[in-house]
């Protein structure tokens, strides 16, 4: 059953409110998912009128390119319908959800492939009345009652919260260890100002626990480590975590089918044993420094974003900031209006995306309509999983026949390149200069674009920011030096520099059968089959593990959920089959590897030969999933048996 569609939805919102309170929720609403949820809450198919129908080549547009006159048809409709409901004129007969198909053509422009179906109606499964349809079907008492399942997962943070939520659900013994003093992981860590995400809250949050009150479209650092913390409490997992506590080591015991783990804490060190460990350390952990000289003889202060010191006073310095990423485009801004001077050290310029709303509040009358409109909140993760994600995956396949060079890597690739180069010129048309640094040199999707509501050209045009585009060669104690001999003065410096991403569970070591260790079976190179399974460690797993990071087509969240799935039913079959250990076949762990890196060489990212943190050391693409959210989840629905060595 869907949320918000149990058989008496919840109408007392709609009822208590004022005909212009509901008009107002209409108006603000996004349409194209506004009558599919009315068609889904009340049965009455002939609501989804063809003429209210996007178009779905302007399904990214504002409003899904509905002209005015259709936009104006829909919010009378719909307000009709609210009108009804409240007035008991119209009663509430909930869709059932194998009868959605139409309802999500609708919200598109265009018939949905029938394989999406079983994906999308989870997604619809979650949220305000608790139904979660990807809780698991089984229970470790159930398929071995003699057994007991040890369970040690490796971090709180996103992926850790949810992988102890479902093994508890299996009633399984699990034990969090986390080196910080609270949940939240990257959340908890980053603390620089101006951090947020940059995927919607409506998709960048657990499918199963959704929230209809987000105050912003984009929710900042603290908003977004209360949803985590406040999900570790309802989850009832705190008590199963051990803070302030690092796995130091992991090494298989063959003999006795265990894994034995150094653990370091406030108490000491000490060991234990599990019967399955789960890496839910992440990617984005450990900060990268330049790697020059000396950095270590700057005067003055200086830290990493990721390890923001707060009580470095910014007022009236002169600030050097290396890098121009995702968090320095969030922090700059910021920091730029309490220094005496900004001096901004670029590499390769980001290419952006506007977004106007990207510091913006989500308007009160649209927090009541998610709030109060049973299933509204819940088409509208919908709506934004098509339009943001799905939809845009085709824009980053390489055409073999298209010479674009390192411009573009097909004709759709070029259509987007020339709508973002729009923006650009437009936001520069002042500064040539500064429009010539800011153009990348590149294919769009090569590098994850970086969200601007107007920040950061109005920032670069301020006269005490200034520009430089160079490679650092050394830090001076008192400066930066660049590769081309330019000294810039700081009497602090920030580095913007992101993380060490391709070093996956680093500084943890993981030794395996025959005591292979794991990074040196990497080599510098990660490599999983589904980023979760390894050959030659049995019962050990990573979340957000090599190539499972996406680019264009949603949120890590929806990777982590299908992650954990697999991991269960891989216990499922390690427990059904009555065995010790299950690992990876190397056969099948190399075929898959080979399959990845194929198709992600046929992508903008994998394509261009632009520097990002995609690749490793290698110029392999570590880190990226080539496909759709569709392929990632279906072939994360069950093991494939064959794929993997029981014993």
């Amino acid at each position: 059953m869907v949320a918000g569609m149990a058989a008496a939805p919840d109408l007392s919102g709609i009822v208590a409110a004022t005909p212009a309170q509901r008009r107002a929720a209409v108006d603000a609403a996004y349409l194209p998912p506004l009558l599919p949820a009315l068609v889904a809450l009340t049965g009455d198919l002939t609501l989804l009128r063809d003429e209210f129908r996007p178009d779905p080549d302007l399904i990214r547009e504002e409003q899904g390119g509905l002209t005015a006159e259709q936009q104006d048809g829909i919010r009378t409709l719909a307000a009709g319908v609210l009108d009804e409901l409240a007035a008991g004129t119209r009663a509430p007969a909930p869709l059932d959800p194998d009868a959605y198909a139409p309802l999500l053509a609708h919200v598109v422009g265009a018939p949905i492939p029938d394989d999406y179906l079983p994906l999308v109606r989870e997604e619809l499964g979650g949220g305000a009345d608790g139904v979660d349809l990807r809780t698991p079907d089984w229970t470790v008492a159930e398929v071995a009652p003699e057994r007991r399942l040890r369970v040690v997962i490796v971090g709180a943070g996103m992926s850790g919260i949810l992988a102890a939520h479902r093994f508890v659900q299996l009633g399984a013994e699990v034990t969090v260890f986390e080196k910080n003093d609270d949940v939240g992981g990257t959340w908890l860590e980053n603390t620089y100002p101006g951090c947020r995400v940059d995927v919607s809250n409506h998709f960048y949050s657990y499918s199963f626990v959704q929230k209809p009150d987000w105050p912003l479209h984009f929710s900042s650092r603290d908003v977004l480590l209360d949803y985590f913390r406040q999900c570790a409490d309802d989850f009832g997992i705190r008590d199963r975590i051990r803070f302030r506590t690092e796995v130091t080591s992991a090494t298989w015991d063959d003999g006795d089918g265990v894994w034995r783990l150094a653990i370091r804490g406030e108490a000491g060190d000490a060991e234990l044993e599990a019967d399955v460990v789960i890496s839910a350390v992440g990617q984005l952990n450990q900060p990268r420094y330049p790697d020059v000289p000396g950095r270590d003889t700057f005067a003055g202060p200086s830290f990493h974003s990721a390890r923001w010191d707060p009580t470095v006073d910014l007022d009236g310095r002169r600030l050097v900031v290396i890098g121009t990423g995702a968090s320095a485009a969030q922090f700059i801004p910021v920091v730029a209006d309490r220094a005496a001077s900004t001096t901004i050290v670029q590499r390769t310029a980001p290419w952006f995306i506007p977004t106007p709303d990207y510091h913006e509040e989500v308007p009160e009358p649209l927090r009541w309509l998610f709030e109060h409109v049973p299933g509204a909140n819940q088409w509208h993760r919908f709506w934004l999983f098509w339009r943001s994600a799905e939809g845009l995956l085709p824009y980053a396949a390489v055409d073999t026949d298209w010479d674009g060079g390192e411009r573009s890597v097909s004709a759709a690739n070029e259509e987007i390149r020339a709508l973002l180069q729009m923006y650009l010129d437009v936001v520069f048309a002042e500064r040539p200069d500064l429009l010539e640094q800011c153009t990348p040199d590149y294919p769009p999707l090569a590098k994850r674009f970086i969200r601007d509501n107007g920040a950061w050209p109005a920032t670069l045009q301020r006269d005490d920011v200034d520009l430089v585009s160079g490679t650092v060669a050394a830090i001076r104690p008192d400066g930066v030096e660049l590769a081309d001999g330019t000294h810039l003065p700081a009497e602090v410096i920030i580095y913007g520099t992101g993380f060490r991403a391709s070093e996956f569970l680093t500084p943890m070591t993981v030794t395996g059968r025959d005591g292979v260790d794991l990074h040196e079976q990497w080599a510098g190179d990660a490599r999983a089959h589904l980023g979760v399974a390894m050959p030659n460690f049995p019962n050990f797993f990573a979340l957000y593990g090599p190539n499972t990071n996406i680019v264009v087509n949603g949120s890590i969240i929806f990777f982590t959920e299908a992650e954990v799935h697999l991991v269960t039913e891989l216990c499922r079959l390690l427990l059904t089959e009555d065995k010790r250990s299950i690992e990876v076949r190397a056969d099948a762990h190399d075929t898959y590897n080979a399959e990845i890196d194929e198709r992600n060489l046929a992508m903008a990212w994998g394509a261009s030969s632009v520097s990002s943190w995609y690749k490793a050391a290698s110029g392999r693409v570590a880190q990226n999933w080539p496909g759709s959210l569709l392929e990632f989840w279906q072939r994360t629905r069950e093991p494939e048996r064959d794929a993997y060595i029981l014993r």
